[in-house]
């Protein structure tokens, strides 16, 4: 994938690419660390953010939904 680097304030800026987006854990304001390493510019995503609910339910559609599950009666101090 290409792209172009873009001038943004006093700083550099990179788009990425939609596909690149989709197989990363890049997500719309995520926090990223940036590097350089023997001269390449190394952008990784923190694993520190927590996951957003619309995230974690982005792939549910109805038919991939379970039936509720029936465990049986309460054994123990469960509350029903």
């Amino acid at each position: 994938m290409v792209t172009r680097i873009r001038k943004w304030g006093n700083s550099l800026g990179v788009r990425l690419p939609k596909a690149a987006v989709q197989a990363s854990l890049v997500r719309d304001g995520a926090a990223v660390e940036v590097t350089v390493r023997k001269g390449e510019i190394v952008v990784r995503p923190l694993k520190t953010d927590k996951p957003r609910l619309a995230d974690l339910l982005r792939d549910v559609r109805p038919g991939n939904l379970h039936r509720e599950a029936d465990f049986g009666p309460a054994m123990g101090r469960e509350q029903w």
